[in-house]
Parts: C-alpha cells; sequence; structure tokens
C-alpha cells in the first residue's frame, strides 16, 4: 500500500516538481515552484493501517455482542461506531499525500515580461448592504486594486445581490478615492493595501499619510451616513451622471424584482490617477431579479458576473472574492502566474486555490472559527491527490472552465476579443442582456456552464464536478496569508452557517454526481473519499448525539454498556479514543496551533454535532420530502461592540433564545447529572470497574461543557444562556431520563 501511494503521488507530481525554460538556445534552469511531500507522510499510512484493523476489531466485538444478547442501546451504539469507523476511514484520503509548494517569484522574468501577464478579472460578491456594510465590500475591492499588476489588464467587478443603490453610491466613492490610493500603495511600496487594515495597522508613515487618511475617513463618513439614512442626499452627487445613475432606482425596483444594473465607473483607457496613470477597470453589476424565476444565490450573481465580463473585457484569468476577503499580499496575482505560466504545468489545471485565512479571531479561537483542518490542513492533503477543492473565495480560475463548448451567443465565448470601449452603447447594451433575469432560460448555465446549481454550497459543488471533469488544481498556502476575513464573533451566526453548509453538503452527497459513488470513478478513490467526507460531513450528529447521551442514561440507570476497565477489550477502545484525538492534536501542532486551539477546535466540533449537523441534517430530510425549503441567508457581517468585546476575553457569546441551544444545554444537563451520580453510586457500591468507561465519558463532557454551565448559571452579562432554554433543557433531560429504561 506504502509503495502503491508512492507511485500515485510521482505520477500526478512529475511535471510539477520543477521547470525549466529555454532562453537565447540555452536552458535557463530556475524553478517557478516545487513540490513535496510532508515529512509525517509515511507515519500518517502506517497509523492508518494499525488503527483500521481497531477498528476493525471494534466491530467485530459489537456485532458479536449483538447476536449473544440484543438490546437497542447495544444497537445504537453500533451505529455511533460505525458512523465514526467512516467518517475516520474517509478523513484518512487527505492524510496519504499531504504536500508542501513553494513558489520563486523572482524566477518568473525567464519566463513572461510583464507586457504578457494574461488579463485577470476579478469577482467580488455582495448581498445586503446592512448586513455586509459597503465600507468592507469597497475595502476588499480597493485592496486588489492596488495589486501589483499592469492595471491595463486588471478588471474589477463587483456584484450587488441587493441591488441597492447604497453600494453603488458607496462605490462611486471608492472609485474617487482610488485615484489617491493606488499611487500612495504603489509610491511607498505598501504591502498592506486594504486601506482600513492600513490605517489600523499604522505600520508605516509617509508625508502625505495624513492627508489619505484624512481622504479615507471623510469618504467613510458619507458612506455610512447614507447607509444610516438609507437614502442619497443630491449633495453627495457630484454630476448629472450620477444623479441619472440613481435614476433607475424607481418605486417599482426592489431587491427582489428589478431589471439588471450595469455601470462603468472606472476604465482603464479613460481614467486616470492623480499621478497620470492608468487605472484598472472597476464595474459595478446588479443582475435583473424576477419574484417569479429562481435566482441561484451566489451561484447564479458569479454565473452573471462571467458572462458580463466576458462581453467586456473576457480575461482568460479570473479571481472570486467574498465581501469581506481583502488582499493581504499586492504580488498573489504573479505568485498565481509561476503555476499558470509555467510550460511544465500539466494543461488541465483549472484553478489555484488559496486558503481562508482570518484576522480578528481571539488568541485561543474559541469558536474554531478558523477551521483550520478544513481550510489548511485538508487542503494540502487533496493537494497531493488532484488538488483542493473550491472554497468560494481566494480562488484564481481559467475562464475557461467555466465553459463546456462554443456559446450560442458569441460574444461570451473564451476567445471573444472585446475591442470597444467598455462604455460604449454596444457593449453595455451586450451586459444588461447577459445580466437579464430571462437570459439563462433553455441554456446550459447552472449545469454544464459557469457555476454549478443544485446546492446551497455552489463553490465545492462547482470544484468537485469540475474536478469529476478532469481538471485539476493547487493549493497555494504562502507564509504571508495571500486573503483575510471576517469569521463570525456571535456563535449564533457560526452554527447557522455551518447548519446552511451541512444542508448544502447533503444535496451534493445525494445528488446524481454523489462522491461516494460517481466520485470515486470519476476521479480517484482517494480523492472521492475526501469528497465523501466533507458531503456526509452532517452525520457526525449521529455518533456525537448517541454519546453525548446514551452512556450517560444508561449510567443513571446503574446498567453497564462498555468493557469493564480490567476488560481488554476496555484497552481497544482507550486507544481509539487517544488515537483519532492525538492525530489530530498533533497535526495542528505540526501546523504551528496551539495545544489551547486544538482543544477548543474539538469542542466545537461536538457543540456542532449537537446543534448545526442535528438541524442541519433535520433540515434536508424536511426539503427532501417537501416539507420544508432552506433559503440563502446572509451572515451578517456587522460587530456588535458588547458581543466583540467578551469575544476578544474569551467568554462564548449565547444570548438568543435559539432551537440551536436546546440539545447542547441538554446534554449538557444530562452529563453532569449522570456524572455526579455515578459518584454517588461508586462511593456506595464500590464498583467503579463496570462504570468506568460510562464516568470518563461525562467527565470529559463536562469539561467540553464548561462555557454552558458558565452561561447557565452564573453569569448576568447580555451573552448569557437565555433563561428560557435552561429551562427547557431541563425539562428535556427530566423526560428523557424517565423513558430512558423504557429504551434501555
Amino acid at each position: 500500500m506504502h509503495k502503491i501511494l508512492d507511485n500515485l503521488i510521482r505520477m500526478i507530481h512529475s511535471k510539477e516538481m520543477g521547470s525549466s525554460t529555454e532562453s537565447h538556445g540555452s536552458t535557463i534552469h530556475v524553478p517557478l515552484h516545487t513540490c513535496v511531500l510532508k515529512s509525517r507522510t509515511t507515519a500518517n499510512r502506517l497509523f492508518a493501517i494499525v488503527y483500521s484493523f481497531a477498528i476493525l476489531a471494534l466491530l467485530y466485538h459489537h456485532c458479536i455482542a449483538l447476536l449473544h444478547s440484543f438490546t437497542i442501546v447495544s444497537l445504537l451504539i453500533l451505529l455511533a461506531d460505525a458512523v465514526l469507523a467512516f467518517m475516520w476511514a474517509t478523513s484518512q484520503a487527505f492524510r496519504m499525500c499531504p504536500v508542501e509548494r513553494r513558489v520563486f517569484i523572482e524566477n518568473l522574468e525567464h519566463y513572461a515580461k510583464e507586457s504578457d501577464y494574461p488579463r485577470l478579472d476579478v469577482f467580488i460578491c455582495t448581498a445586503d448592504p446592512y448586513k455586509e456594510p459597503p465600507m468592507c465590500v469597497l475595502n476588499t475591492a480597493l485592496s486588489v486594486m492596488a495589486y501589483d499588476y499592469p492595471t491595463e489588464k486588471l478588471s474589477v467587478y463587483v456584484s450587488d445581490d441587493g441591488g441597492s443603490k447604497l453600494t453603488l453610491f458607496a462605490f462611486m466613492e471608492a472609485a474617487r478615492f482610488a485615484t489617491h490610493w493606488l499611487p500612495y500603495c504603489k509610491k511607498n511600496k505598501i504591502v498592506e493595501r486594504c486601506p482600513d487594515a492600513y490605517f489600523k495597522s499604522n505600520n508605516s508613515w509617509f508625508p502625505e499619510t495624513d492627508r489619505i487618511k484624512m481622504m479615507y475617513e471623510n469618504m467613510r463618513v458619507r458612506v455610512e451616513n447614507v447607509v444610516q439614512e438609507g437614502t442619497i442626499s443630491r449633495d453627495y452627487m457630484t454630476n448629472e451622471g450620477e444623479s441619472e445613475a440613481f435614476s433607475r432606482w424607481t418605486d417599482e425596483f426592489t431587491p427582489q424584482n428589478h431589471p439588471p444594473v450595469v455601470q462603468v465607473l472606472l476604465e482603464h483607457s479613460k481614467d486616470k490617477d492623480v499621478t497620470g496613470h492608468t487605472m484598472p477597470n472597476l464595474v459595478y453589476v446588479a443582475r435583473g431579479k424576477s419574484m417569479n424565476l429562481p435566482h441561484n444565490f451566489k451561484a447564479g450573481a458569479l454565473n452573471v458576473l462571467l458572462r458580463v465580463s466576458a462581453t467586456m473585457t473576457n480575461a482568460p484569468v479570473i479571481l472570486t472574492l467574498d465581501t469581506d476577503m481583502y488582499s493581504n499580499d499586492p504580488q498573489t496575482p504573479v505568485r498565481v502566474l509561476c503555476y499558470l505560466l509555467d510550460p511544465g504545468m500539466d494543461p488541465k489545471l483549472g484553478y489555484v486555490q488559496f486558503p481562508q485565512i482570518f484576522h480578528g479571531i481571539n488568541e485561543n479561537d474559541i469558536y474554531g472559527g478558523q477551521l483550520k483542518l478544513e481550510f489548511q490542513i485538508d487542503a494540502s492533503g487533496m493537494d497531493g491527490l488532484v488538488g483542493p477543492t473550491y472554497v468560494g473565495t481566494g480562488c484564481f480560475f481559467r475562464r475557461g472552465v467555466f465553459f463546456g463548448g462554443p456559446s450560442e451567443t458569441p460574444e461570451l465565448n473564451q476567445d471573444h476579443l472585446v475591442n470597444e470601449s467598455i462604455n460604449s452603447k454596444e457593449v453595455l447594451a451586450m451586459a444588461h442582456h447577459v445580466a437579464d433575469c430571462n437570459f439563462e432560460k433553455q441554456t446550459k448555465w447552472g449545469t454544464e456552464m459557469g457555476l454549478r446549481y443544485g446546492s446551497l454550497v455552489e463553490d465545492v459543488y462547482t470544484g468537485y464536478l469540475l474536478q469529476c471533469k478532469g481538471w485539476k488544481s493547487i493549493f497555494c498556502n504562502p507564509k504571508r496569508p495571500a486573503f483575510l476575513g471576517n469569521s463570525p464573533i456571535n456563535l449564533h451566526s457560526i452554527l447557522n452557517q455551518i447548519m446552511r453548509w451541512s444542508v448544502g453538503l447533503l444535496e451534493v452527497a445525494f445528488c446524481r454526481y454523489s462522491p461516494i459513488t460517481f466520485g470515486v470513478k470519476s476521479i480517484n478513490p482517494l480523492t472521492g473519499l475526501c469528497y465523501a467526507h466533507y458531503a456526509f460531513w452532517s452525520i457526525w450528529s449521529i455518533p456525537i448525539t448517541i454519546y453525548a447521551f446514551v452512556p450517560q442514561l444508561a449510567l443513571l440507570n446503574c446498567a453497564s454498556i462498555f468493557p469493564k476497565a480490567s476488560d481488554p477489550w476496555f484497552l481497544l477502545y482507550i486507544f481509539l479514543f487517544l488515537g483519532a484525538y492525538g492525530q489530530e492534536c498533533l497535526e495542528f501542532m505540526l501546523d504551528g496551533e496551539s495545544i489551547q486551539r486544538w482543544w477548543n477546535n474539538q469542542r466545537m466540533w461536538t457543540i456542532r454535532g449537537l446543534s448545526s449537523f442535528i438541524f442541519g441534517l433535520a433540515e434536508y430530510l424536511l426539503k427532501f420530502i417537501g416539507i420544508s425549503t432552506f433559503g440563502f441567508n446572509v451572515t451578517s457581517k456587522v460587530v456588535d461592540e458588547e458581543q466583540s468585546k467578551r469575544y476578544n476575553q474569551g467568554i462564548f457569546d449565547f444570548g438568543v433564545p435559539s432551537p440551536l441551544f436546546l440539545p447542547i444545554t441538554t446534554a449538557a444537563v444530562i452529563n453532569l447529572v449522570s456524572f455526579l451520580w455515578g459518584i454517588v453510586h461508586v462511593l456506595k457500591q464500590r464498583d467503579l470497574e463496570g462504570l468506568f468507561m460510562q464516568m470518563l465519558l461525562a467527565g470529559f463532557a463536562i469539561v467540553n461543557c464548561w462555557p454552558l454551565y458558565e452561561a447557565m448559571v452564573l453569569r448576568t452579562d447580555e451573552g448569557k444562556m437565555p433563561v428560557k432554554i435552561t429551562l427547557i433543557s431541563i425539562t428535556l433531560a427530566w423526560a428523557l431520563y424517565l423513558v430512558s429504561p423504557v429504551v434501555s
């Protein structure tokens, strides 16, 4: 097995380990990038073999016990361990071929001149000016407009899916400020080119910094005032062109029912900065919407940007970004070119994915918001196969991956050359045409072209289907993060976001292209298992829920359901528990994270399993039988001052009487009561050996649940657990105790 995997990695990366180029008849050996297996790979493979035998032994033990004495409890424990075994097995696919990459930007000059760089279109999506403040979006746009990249080859498209004139106003302000900000960054070689992040960091100060900062603050005040008032005063409009643009917002214009709006705010052939240099293109797009037609959420918005940009600039390279994911490194596009322009690279390379990394995370990451395992550790594991999945932001695509063949509209073909001004009547007319809500009728958009429809996680689904078609990808994780975003600092927002992802991933799991059946054949077995692990994410709720309640209820009834501490099978349980937790802890530490962060991450895994995953699974089942439909809910980027203060202090924020908190608090109550009852029983009966495993589980749960006990009993601030939730949880715990003798 070890040799087979080694051969697999050599085959996959035989063309990626380095490259050379011809110059004036001689070969210059200057690699653009390198790719090597991580040193932990051999240990991962050996551990997987040993652990697999241990799992098989445990399942064998369960089956024999079940044949001798059938009970509902033993059946539930077998179900829990079978699901844990499946999820563990799929997770090992990430650990078979993890790789590390390194890029040599300084060698790119041997392969291409700056004038030969491909054009780049940047897509930024926003949907609600109140949940996603326009200042956040325009900071992201300004950070990429200031890239160290030829401005005549750079275009930024902003999709406003809320169709708000407030967002358009904000970008009109951004266009004016950009004429000062871009030359300031390039003249002073600023690295942090997001204005908000730069002025907060105070890393460098130059003679004109105070003036630029004053301009930024004035812009911020104007934008925030307009958003707060909900209307745009004529005093803020500087010319008739702006007044005409806003005139399209009539009384009939609503966020869910309006014609398309495409507004060119900057055009590189006409607009110049204060030093006389050309500006990149900046285009505002609000796609047409109708209450009678599906709009397919973010995937639909990105597909409109694909079409609009094709009619205007048609760049061969595309970068997609979320609202808050600003550029943290101005050389990121050049880093990507080290892969795209490498003549030795596999021609089926479709995209280069950067990790989602968040700023503002508190010291110990109490909510596991960095998602280190999913966004970085697992991604490097997939990179050793055919590449990581698309995660919705920080991804550079070749435009060709989104087109299955020639388009019926010539202007949308990937080889279409745009020779006219992007502000010409003909180009704008075509842009409005392809942005209309009726354009996709009777077309292949969303099925064979563009981002794929059919799942709330359109990013993962699209990346998966692209790889099924043979496209490959690369995970680029430089020391300085290429992009930085905001993670929710409110527990309820995080759990809602995870629940939405869970529903979308289940849609992938049970679609006609399910990774567990179609994926393992179309891509390769290991990558198929990786996608299966993502797709079945929410079934973690099954073993977590069973182990959070069943052993503890049995303990309350003085029933032993695990081997005694003196039984050899007890050691198997301990090995499996420590092995799984130990491997993940080691991975976190090898990636530079603290033990405390790992502990908080595993706690959040439990919390998600008892909230987001349960409700996500239930929501999907209801939707499947036609009882419920899950809509897209934008995660709020607005930060509450008191919540922010508690978060920075490492204090959990509950505060909302949400049903999501009921299973967690009920489990916390049952585990505490069962542990205390177990202590009393042991002191009376002097029989710890038979109940030791159940006591251990309850004690482990209590340590994990400590923030809940604080929120339920000890705290008085607004972030405490609502009394209503606490009382309902106690009632549910009592009801479960009453029915537990019948079940057992």
